[in-house]
């Protein structure tokens, strides 16, 4: 019946190349006629004659339809697609079977592809124009017709998800906090977030992930599967899936580091804390703050808990306690971004003492050790033996501390087959051992003054060649396996309170790098340092606090270790914030008196 239709089709328009003729302004019209126009195109009528002849062969080729098969072989026919445009005799245009009804073709092109019916006139019925060929349908599904050129529409994204997604995760533009992201960030986030591993842990639908790709919030939607099952105290042991597995760790660290930032200080006992931290914990010349923050004290002040919440105020909201311990006055404190609270391990602590009576804590070190996604760190912060030429003693404190300091307790080791029972920094992936080493130069003071009055600049290793600590590290007696960053500033030890000036005392010390930040790891070049330097605006105390700042990698966990569950100090973050604004609100108020009693009136 397809080939019958298209026989009657063929027919159809063989007979209208041979009958059909129109003026030039008809033509003008016709080629003028866009078939996408709102209007209808302009289509001239054929003469009935010409209708009856067309319908009675119609009818003649259904009644034959071996007839038909063979007239659609014949390459003599008149109905050729090679026919020309020009009548020979008249010179007037004339149709010929595929471009003589080309705009008729294009207006009923749509409808004759899914009409089933056939059509059919009688001699008694009214000669139909061609306009009323676009309301028939015919049988066939397959018309050899030019095909029309659709206009353009809009396309219509399919969306099987809710609106109110999009809405939830959408970001206020009035926030500060994002407009970072707004000024050029936007793109680091979709090169970060929209990776193949990300998309596997999102709804399928295409909606969600095009949320993603948008400026929303990085959060994934969590599916009910997930509300349902997923524990932050016991997860999946399995890779995929695990809270400490890849997937989280690629969508929070797509590089896989941690920004971790050392603060290794001896207050000498002082009472008085400096009135402002910024300087010690965000120093002007970094580019962003870091993601853990410990901060280790040697000779601390008195009131522990004031200091801690003193770090609380000047870290911000931004910041948590993950943990402190301490030894006598021996202080070390963690803090940790707090949407980072739910990567972490419970944490454990152990202490040592070096002095031959136990009670005495002012000389040992203490060490805090967590696992985060996969990685291990054990933080230690120390003060050994005070004295020029006590080298040794200060060689005994080392091996005491490594062999005495029992850790981890509970938390597995990640990798027990290079582990030493001997030595605890073995036992873990990246350790950072800070403190008061009281390693000093090996030269008078005199000597040291003069090599520190030569133009030095940033290097420092006319000094670094007389110190104590970098001769044993070398010759390894101490530290075996650990780091040290290049040294690009002045002795540390010891300085006049309040003052840039070196010991004035009758004692008068020789300056040293007592004050060291030092760091090993199980696989070569997991730590990077980024900055080495010590805070010189820090005068409360005979020395300078230093700071290191290291980027850490990272590798993927399992939920099969004792997870922290997001615990921190809750009482001593709601104690620092509240001091922070107190003291934001004293800030506005002395500038608004400031400018008030400035302003004077000319009489």
């Amino acid at each position: 019946m397809v080939e019958q239709t298209f026989c009657d089709a063929e027919n159809y328009t063989c007979a209208c190349s041979d009958t059909l003729r129109f003026s030039a302004e008809e033509m003008e019209k016709v080629s003028h006629t866009s078939p996408c126009s709102a209007e209808q195109p302009f289509l001239p009528k054929p003469p009935a004659q010409m209708k009856d002849q067309t319908i009675s062969s119609a009818r003649q080729r259904r009644r034959n339809n071996k007839a038909s098969q063979e007239s659609l072989t014949d390459h003599t026919g008149t109905g050729s697609s090679t026919d020309s445009l020009q009548d020979d005799s008249t010179g007037q245009p004339v149709f010929s079977s595929t471009a003589s009804l080309q705009n008729e073709q294009n207006a009923v092109d749509g409808l004759l592809r899914d009409s089933p019916r056939d059509v059919t006139f009688s001699r008694g019925q009214e000669d139909p124009d061609p306009c009323s060929l676009a309301g028939q349908h015919m049988k066939s599904t397959k018309v050899c017709l030019s095909p029309l050129q659709p206009c353009p529409s809009p396309a219509v994204e399919p969306c099987t998800a809710s609106t109110s997604l999009r809405t939830a995760n959408e970001i206020d533009g009035d926030c500060e906090d994002y407009e970072a992201v707004a000024r050029g960030g936007l793109e680091r986030l979709h090169r970060n977030y929209c990776d193949c591993q990300l998309s596997e842990t999102m709804v399928s639908d295409n909606t969600s992930l095009n949320s993603m790709k948008s400026s929303f919030s990085v959060l994934n939607p969590i599916r009910p599967k997930d509300a349902r099952n997923r524990s932050f105290l016991e997860g999946s042991v399995l890779g995929h899936g695990a809270l400490l597995g890849a997937g989280e760790l690629d969508r929070y660290f797509p590089e896989r580091r941690v920004g971790v930032y050392i603060v290794t200080w001896n207050m000498q006992g002082e009472k008085e804390l400096p009135s402002n931290l910024d300087d010690l914990l965000f120093p002007m010349d970094t580019e962003a703050a870091q993601d853990l923050y410990i901060i280790g004290v040697q000779e601390g002040c008195a009131d522990r808990r004031e200091w801690d919440i003193r770090l609380q105020e000047a870290l911000g909201p931004y910041y948590v306690m993950l943990y402190a311990a301490v030894h006598g006055v021996l202080y070390l404190s963690v803090f940790i971004r707090r949407d980072l609270i739910w990567f972490c391990s419970e944490v454990e602590h152990a202490t040592v003492t070096t002095r031959i009576i136990s009670q005495i804590k002012t000389k040992g070190a203490v060490g805090v050790s967590v696992t985060f996604f996969g990685t291990s760190f054990l933080f230690i912060t120390s003060h050994f033996t005070s004295g020029d030429s006590k080298v040794y003693e200060r060689i005994l404190d080392y091996n005491k501390i490594i062999e005495a300091l029992t850790l981890p307790k509970v938390i597995p080791d990640t990798n027990p087959y290079r582990s030493i029972t001997s030595d605890v920094t073995t036992r873990f992936d990246e350790v950072f051992w800070f403190g008061d080493f009281n390693f000093r130069l090996s030269k008078d003071r005199a000597a040291v003054e003069g090599i520190m009055k030569e133009n030095l600049g940033s290097d420092m290793s006319p000094l670094l060649q007389h110190d104590q600590l970098s001769k044993e590290m070398r010759d390894g007696s101490i530290f075996k396996g650990f780091q040290e960053a290049p040294i690009h500033f002045l002795p540390t030890y010891k300085f006049d309170i309040g003052f840039d000036v070196y010991d004035t005392t009758s004692k008068q010390r020789t300056p040293s790098y007592t004050d060291r930040i030092l760091y090993r790891s199980r696989q070569r070049d997991d730590i990077k340092a980024v900055k080495y330097a010590c805070c010189s605006s820090i005068k409360t105390s005979d020395h300078r606090p230093v700071i290191g700042i290291f980027q850490v990698k990272l590798q993927p966990g399992r939920d099969n270790i004792p997870l922290g569950a997001g615990q921190f100090d809750r009482d001593l973050f709601l104690e620092g914030i509240r001091r922070r604004i107190t003291r934001e609100q004293k800030w506005k108020e002395a500038m608004k008196n400031q400018k008030s009693s400035s302003v004077c009136s000319i009489s």
